[in-house]
């Protein structure tokens, strides 16, 4: 153990919160296998909903919808195995007691597989011209209405008890890129005092709907190595089931992301599940398994595929331009996915140009569907003894413009 990590152990005890220390650690991860000549590794998340291979990409219902696609989509065609929803979005609207009301969000939605809450700081971050941090939490402003609410890690904490998720995240800063060092020291700081008070109410807190919910502490730090060390050593420290790295994908160079997201995992535990927040590209992903992830969540696919912008097994395609028009090869033979295989690239384009709704939910499926096929993928070579080389090949081919 570090100097500094059993610092913060004796302080824990110290203040009386060693009995929280280990708390919140049923849900169980396994390690099946791992690569050669690389981080990856392949495994499975056990929760009350269900299990979770990994690696894994979780799609984004921020509001309880993952936009374009319905639940059933998403089980039969994404093959989707857990969904992320949002705090601050969820707070707004329905509400909590619309969500306490209906027997948390899982029966909301009508989905029975796991979810995974972000605690909202993101969105706290994204609202800087509305908003103020403070020692007790981030006084913000809706984006709705006007009005003001202020999150701290007690609220966020209760407001994920209400939602009901299996993993819920815990009240963090994530501070811009760049940031200069002593804002970026200030604000870790601030977002491990936070995961204190976030144990302490979870501890002092019961499961609502009879299933056990599990915090991931995130990891923050800017880009600095010392920073994220301690940060590291802190969260880990906590012994939680899971560990998040955050503060990445907000701005900073590709490779500056790999070399971060590579020294948090050097610095985690080898034996919980490691979620990178908000990334991102296809490529992103391979070269965050690389790195030893094995979750991510990311707007993109969904984002990206109702501009018309389609991830495939081949590469990347822009389905508006006019040398799809008479493409009648469906939109990617090679995908497990029901509409993928049936409809063309030629009836998509069309879709898109006449500005039908269809073209949203096909695009959203053919992305998801991908990303998905994509750590199936991964976690087969990873099997297979041979994930190294074939991820080299995939970068390379998955870049390419159509």
């Amino acid at each position: 153990m570090t100097v500094s990590l059993q610092r913060t152990v004796d302080k824990m005890r110290g203040m009386g919160g060693i009995s929280y220390f280990c708390r919140m650690a049923s849900l169980a991860f396994d390690i099946t296998a791992t690569a050669n000549n690389s981080r990856a590794r392949a495994g499975k998340i056990q929760t009350d909903h269900g299990e979770i291979l990994t690696p894994i990409f979780m799609p984004v219902g921020t509001v309880g919808s993952v936009k374009a696609v319905n639940q059933q989509q998403l089980k039969q065609e994404v093959k989707a195995q857990i969904i992320l929803g949002n705090t601050y979005h969820l707070y707004l609207r329905p509400g909590t007691e619309v969500l306490e009301a209906a027997g948390g969000l899982h029966k909301f939605m009508g989905w029975d597989k796991p979810i995974l809450t972000d605690s909202g700081g993101y969105q706290v971050f994204s609202l800087a011209a509305n908003r103020k941090i403070k020692e007790e939490g981030a006084l913000f402003q809706s984006h709705i209405d006007g009005s003001r609410h202020l999150f701290s890690p007690e609220s966020v904490m209760d407001i994920q008890r209400s939602i009901g998720a299996d993993i819920i995240m815990a009240f963090d800063e994530c501070p811009p890129y760049p940031s200069d060092y002593d804002y970026a020291r200030k604000s870790m700081d601030l977002t491990h005092r936070w995961l204190d008070r976030c144990f302490r109410r979870l501890a002092d807190t019961p499961d609502k709907y009879g299933y056990t919910q599990n915090l991931f502490p995130i990891v923050q730090g800017s880009t600095y190595k010392d920073l994220r060390k301690a940060s590291c050593e802190y969260v880990a420290s906590r012994n939680a089931a899971g560990n998040a790295i955050g503060g990445l994908s907000v701005g900073e160079p590709e490779e500056m992301m790999y070399e971060f997201t590579e020294f948090c995992t050097e610095n985690l535990p080898l034996d919980k599940p490691r979620y990178l927040m908000g990334v991102g590209t296809p490529w992103n992903l391979l070269e965050g398994i690389d790195r030893g992830v094995d979750m991510f969540d990311c707007v993109m696919p969904t984002r990206n595929g109702r501009n018309g912008m389609l991830f495939t097994t081949q590469g990347v395609i822009n389905i508006r331009n006019k040398k799809w028009a008479t493409d009648f090869s469906p939109i990617d033979p090679l995908l497990p996915c029901e509409s993928s295989r049936y409809y063309s690239k030629a009836y998509l384009r069309h879709l898109f140009i006449a500005d039908e709704l269809l073209a949203l939910q096909l695009a959203s499926i053919q992305n998801l569907a991908f990303y998905l096929w994509l750590m199936g993928e991964a976690r087969a070579h990873i099997l297979a003894g041979d994930f190294s080389g074939w991820k080299s090949e995939m970068v390379t081919r998955l870049k390419q413009r159509l």
